[in-house]
């Protein structure tokens, strides 16, 4: 029999009651729906991929890696996928990449295509133990992946977020550790000549940073240096720079650039 941890039956007593509330709740932000960019080209679009965590909407703005997508949707108008998922997602997110990747829409997918593939993933909490779950598909599927990147990773059921598979060229983990639900500490290479682990970077908060101040209380109470590291614009400006850089080396061109 598997057992659940505490940290994460409390996770999921915190977040569930919230199921409805979220049902209803009214983004005011702009969504993330559909920030696929169309290219006529044969060649597919590079693809950033994003996972939010616990049971946050895929469109809410309030959270950082949905604010993330809107800024490199607006940076890179063209040739780039963007698209943030819910972590419940994963096969939909999966699927969306399949079909990106047959740019010719000829429903094969050549060993050309899938070694051009230029693919981004990037999560937050349950999001990034999804982020290292995407790319072990994909490796099933022969399909490199460019940069992995987590953020306080909390491994889902039956998932492992700490090993990262050999298809991910480089992937970047940043944590804190405390608080009832904390990330992920160190994630390593399953295979260290095929993958570069750029680092496993701890952040601690004794108050919350001044972004948090549009998170939903219950998360400010509870899990507070969760909520932290979520909302901290420091930890999510190294993530964005980190995607824009990788983005430009493959050769993807910026609104100014066009």
């Amino acid at each position: 029999m598997r057992y659940i941890s505490a940290s994460t039956l409390l996770f999921l007593f915190l977040c569930s009651p919230l199921l409805v509330l979220a049902q209803n709740a009214t983004v005011v932000s702009p969504a993330v729906e559909n920030l696929s960019v169309s290219d006529t080209s044969e060649q597919s679009p590079a693809i950033v991929v994003g996972f939010v965590g616990g049971f946050v909407r895929h469109d809410d703005a309030v959270h950082s890696p949905v604010q993330v997508a809107l800024r490199l949707h607006s940076t890179f108008p063209s040739g780039v996928y963007v698209q943030v998922f819910e972590n419940r997602r994963g096969e939909q997110a999966h699927q969306e990449i399949l079909k990106l990747l047959d740019a010719n829409h000829d429903g094969k997918l050549s060993d050309d295509k899938k070694r051009s593939a230029r693919i981004i993933i990037y999560g937050m909490s349950w999001g990034g133990s999804q982020t290292v779950e995407l790319a072990r598909e994909l490796d099933t599927d022969k399909i490199p992946v460019l940069l992995t990147i987590q953020v306080d990773s909390v491994a889902k059921w039956r998932h492992d977020d700490q090993l990262i598979p050999g298809n991910v060229a480089e992937a970047v983990n940043f944590y804190q550790p405390d608080g009832i639900i904390h990330g992920q500490q160190q994630i390593r290479a399953a295979d260290a000549k095929r993958t570069r682990i750029l680092g496993n970077f701890q952040f601690s908060y004794q108050a919350l940073p001044a972004g948090c101040g549009n998170y939903p209380w219950w998360d400010r109470l509870f899990v507070k240096q969760h909520t932290s590291i979520e909302c901290d614009p420091a930890v999510w400006h190294h993530v964005e720079s980190l995607i824009r850089s990788k983005l430009e080396s493959v050769g993807v061109k910026t609104a100014g650039q066009q």
